[in-house]
């Protein structure tokens, strides 16, 4: 079936609980991501997404790997980073790692490069914070190489050119599916549209109509470079339960625990009830409630920035194992009908 939306989850490998509120190890959660990905093949989800990060309350560093471990257990789902923190890594390795996934998965690997927005992994490397900027610059620049799979001819400034050498192992249809993930710079958004990269648009707060200038920006920059139209995605947090109170009282200490953490780091004030419940709202940021009240979300949200996928973050802090099994089992086997019925009579792109 032909889907005018596609339907996908994403986790940041977020360190879970137990029953008895206790902390799990890296490894447990790990094999739980493993199982999710898993799940959300078997109800029909379109693609699942790992993120990276290099922080004790993430368990995933090394999102290639889970990630061929789902390939090796799935059949159908396209399974992906959550973004890959390129200026941080090498494009060559990434480019070799990801081509093996797609090869293990039969061609269902894909890759969102972005900046990231912890910066752990800049230190644990090597790099400098106030090459910020140049580092994601250079590194686009030299995996758009990459992605032809031929001969390199290359030159930057953050690392030694590439004169005539080849990366393997190449991928059986000619290239890596590739996505540039957006936090909310036009920079990025533009270049994006330069190299001719698919758009994922990463929306943690307020209303997702604020980002429609963003999605208007990226049509236009596609058109200067003489580029078609490509795909937009978007990646938001959520939870879905069986009834809208249900989900809402399941996910809030563990989205409060996760919110007041990092925002403790980063000098936000404390979250409230009230934030929450805004955030929560037909217009905010946050999908949760029940499976009818996130599907007729995701397909307004569908329609105002005329989307091709919705990703639905599905790991929120310590929300336990069971709780998220159960929100990706609904995605597919509740919210993908019902989002595709109130999308029958739009003209949603498909890819």
């Amino acid at each position: 079936m032909q889907h005018q939306l596609e339907i996908g989850v994403d986790t940041f490998g977020d360190v879970t609980v137990d029953e008895n509120g206790q902390a799990n190890s890296d490894a447990q959660v790990i094999r739980e991501v493993v199982a999710e990905g898993v799940l959300a093949d078997s109800v029909g989800l379109d693609f699942i997404g790992i993120g990276e990060h290099h922080r004790a309350d993430f368990a995933v560093s090394a999102p290639e790997i889970v990630m061929a471990a789902i390939a090796a257990r799935t059949e159908r789902i396209h399974v992906g980073s959550a973004v890959t923190v390129l200026s941080s890594d090498d494009p060559v390795r990434v480019y070799q790692r990801f081509a093996t996934v797609d090869a293990i998965s039969g061609g269902r690997a894909e890759v969102i490069l972005g900046r990231g927005s912890f910066t752990e992994s800049f230190p644990l490397f090597g790099y400098d914070l106030d090459r910020y900027e140049e580092l994601f610059s250079d590194k686009i620049d030299l995996f758009s190489v990459l992605r032809r799979e031929g001969p390199i001819e290359w030159a930057g400034t953050t690392r030694a050119p590439i004169h005539g050498l080849e990366v393997h192992p190449r991928t059986e249809s000619g290239s890596l599916t590739t996505w540039v993930g957006v936090g909310g710079s036009p920079e990025s958004v533009v270049r994006a549209a330069h190299y001719g990269l698919p758009l994922m648009l990463a929306i943690i707060g307020g209303d997702s109509a604020r980002f429609r200038p963003y999605v208007d920006l990226y049509h236009r920059a596609l058109d200067e470079f003489g580029q078609p139209r490509l795909p937009v995605g978007v990646h938001s947090p959520g939870h879905v339960a069986p009834t809208d109170e249900e989900a809402r009282e399941e996910l809030w200490p563990h989205f409060r625990e996760s919110r007041n953490r990092i925002g403790a780091e980063r000098g936000w004030g404390p979250t409230s009830r009230d934030e929450f419940e805004r955030l929560a709202g037909p217009t905010g940021a946050l999908y949760v409630g029940s499976p009818e009240t996130v599907a007729r979300k995701i397909a307004d949200t569908a329609r105002t920035l005329e989307l091709t996928r919705f990703d639905l973050k599905y790991s929120n802090g310590t929300l336990p194992h069971a709780a998220k099994s159960r929100s990706i089992e609904l995605m597919g086997t509740q919210v993908r009908p019902l989002v595709d019925e109130l999308l029958a009579d739009d003209l949603v792109p498909a890819r």
